[in-house]
């Protein structure tokens, strides 16, 4: 996976590719791991993702106030550097 930003949703959908490409059991076994390879770091990309959003969620349930949408612009920022 390149250093480039890649939405979840994109990680997701190349993710499930791969699960159908090894599920079908039609390539070469070092093909095979190469794409096995791939698809766990997908999965741990996505997995990334998830925990930063159930976060921003359990902060948003805590508190309703305009400190938290503060708060959320700032780790928005610092994730984007």
């Amino acid at each position: 996976m390149a250093a480039r930003k890649k939405s979840f949703e994109k990680a997701m959908a190349e993710l499930e590719a791969i699960v159908q490409e090894l599920e079908s059991g039609n390539m070469p076994l070092e093909k095979a791991i190469s794409k096995y390879e791939e698809g766990m770091q997908l999965s741990k990309f996505c997995t990334q993702k998830l925990d930063e959003a159930e976060k921003k969620i359990t902060l948003l349930m805590k508190t309703n106030n305009d400190e938290v949408v503060e708060k959320l612009a700032e780790d928005e920022d610092k994730n984007m550097n």
